[in-house]
């Protein structure tokens, strides 16, 4: 059933037929009585462009489920309907760095891989790109089809049509987006203790909420278009042959896209607003250390006016006398007590 780059499954009346082979596919599209699911890993142009000719795929959606690259979409053809979704993992401690933690590594905190869907017929054909990822970057924690395959057998309801498949991969990649946002809400609030604790260091905020924003935005990309994917899915219900008997298990996956966008946009906002409230506490604190400053400016430049005007080189009252040193230094003492307290009153040392 399953190699290093090929797994699958043919079902014939609800029941799983031992053995697999790619070449079986184009075989039982046509049969209403088999469904069949096909994962393929890192396929090469070549074999994949050989399963697009024995199902009619489209070439251009052959080209994006190999491309570098590719958003979040679905599109309807007229054999086929194709969708790109990307499965999503987060590393809060990478996100959230101590002192010495590679920096890099930090940035690239949340995790994606990108799964393709061709849906033709009755078969569902998955395309996971694992190409170009650093081997020290384990992908298995991003997606693991397994857990797709245990939900498919937790749901049932194989014999309700290819659409049963699709709801169950989706699902499980709908949940993970979850679990990544609720790190994300987890690492901001962990920051947002951190703006009043004056053992934080600035810099070190500072670089904290940028890696938690960056993190969020690149999530943001993958998480809004599912609301795309997941209405394309509804309106071509029949031609996934689900017909009616799938909407609710589609009502309630769209709902739960629609938390997970509203969660993502609330914590957009909060990282802003954390962001600016440590600019508004810089600036409170730049203002009280001004204060500070000021105050203790002024106390030392009343003696500083007081012994440069007893500096003079000229005679006045008390010159050269025991009682203008005293009256010197008494004038000296009670203008720096009576400005001190003045200004510890008004909060300003």
């Amino acid at each position: 059933m399953e190699d290093n780059k090929v797994r699958g499954q043919i079902w014939r009346d609800g029941k799983p037929v031992d053995g697999f082979e790619l070449e079986k596919v184009s075989d039982c599209i046509d049969d209403p009585s088999t469904m069949v699911w096909a994962d393929l890993v890192d396929p090469s142009h070549e074999t994949l462009s050989k399963l697009a000719g024995e199902l009619d795929l489209n070439r251009w959606a052959v080209e994006d489920a190999l491309a570098a690259s590719e958003r979040v979409k679905a599109t309807g053809y007229a054999h086929h309907t194709f969708i790109t979704v990307y499965a999503v993992a987060f590393d809060r401690a990478a996100a959230t760095p101590e002192s010495g933690l590679d920096v890099e590594f930090a940035e690239n905190a949340l995790k994606l891989q990108r799964i393709s869907l061709f849906l033709v017929g009755n078969a569902l054909i998955t395309v996971r790109l694992t190409a170009g990822v650093d081997a020290s970057d384990d992908r298995s924690s991003v997606f693991d089809m397994d857990d797709v395959v245990a939900r498919w057998n937790e749901i049932g309801g194989l014999e309700r049509g290819v659409g049963s498949l699709l709801h169950g991969l989706l699902d499980v990649v709908v949940d993970g987006h979850f679990e990544a946002v609720q790190e994300l809400d987890d690492a901001i609030e962990d920051l947002e203790s951190m703006l009043f604790d004056d053992s934080t260091g600035s810099r070190s905020l500072q670089r904290r909420t940028y890696l938690l924003r960056k993190n969020l935005v690149a999530l943001r990309r993958v998480v809004l278009p599912m609301r795309e994917v997941v209405s394309l899915i509804q309106r071509r219900r029949d031609a996934l042959g689900s017909s009616d008997r799938l909407d609710p298990e589609f009502t309630d996956l769209y709902d739960h896209v629609l938390r997970a966008t509203e969660w993502t946009e609330s914590l957009r906002d909060m990282v802003t607003t954390v962001f600016e409230t440590n600019l508004s506490l810089q600036d409170a604190r730049l203002n009280t250390v001004m204060k500070k400053l000021t105050g203790w400016a002024a106390i030392i430049a009343v003696p500083t006016a007081i012994t440069g005007f007893y500096g003079q080189n000229v005679p006045f009252p008390g010159f050269d006398h025991t009682a203008g040193f005293v009256t010197s230094v008494v004038l000296l003492l009670t203008a720096m007590v009576v400005l001190y307290v003045l200004f510890k009153r008004r909060d300003w040392l």
